[in-house]
């Protein structure tokens, strides 16, 4: 049970979860539920936002990583990093998707699982393995669309 105090001991991460919150969660649309933070808003701004949200995303990750955690969390965690910063860069619908995919709140919410109720446990293989399997999957598939509509282009000149 000594993984429920580490998130405890004199606010070790506290930082990091007001950080979270202010970067996801610091605002409310008055009258609704609606919550967000200063990394949409920042994305706005071309590349500079995506590199500064990402840039306080992976500082927060460096220090949770510092303060030990199971590699499984560790790949769940930098996952949502990088989910969150290869579609944020898309222009518009990234900016769209920041306003609901919170990586910083989710990861927060991953430490918490993983101090708490112990979960997110073990080597995380199997989810590197799959993550794997789904690229290469992509990549074949864009290859054989690549390579028949390069047979399609070909057969009509």
């Amino acid at each position: 049970m000594e993984r429920r105090e580490s998130l405890q001991p004199a606010n070790r991460l506290i930082w990091v979860e007001r950080l979270a919150r202010l970067l996801d969660n610091q605002f409310r649309i008055p009258g609704t539920k609606f919550r967000f933070g200063l990394d949409p808003i920042l994305n706005l701004v071309p590349v500079l936002g995506d590199m500064s949200g990402f840039l306080l995303s992976t500082a927060m990750f460096a220090t949770i990583l510092k303060h030990g955690i199971s590699p499984k969390l560790a790949i769940l965690m930098a996952l949502n990093i990088i989910v969150d910063t290869v579609i944020g860069a898309i222009p518009l619908i990234g900016n769209i998707f920041d306003f609901y995919y919170k990586s910083n709140v989710r990861n927060m919410r991953l430490l918490r699982e993983h101090y708490e109720e112990g979960r997110h446990q073990g080597s995380g293989w199997g989810l590197i393995a799959v993550i794997l399997l789904v690229f290469f999957a992509v990549v074949a598939a864009i290859l054989y669309f690549l390579l028949m509509a390069s047979v399609w282009v070909l057969s009509r000149i």
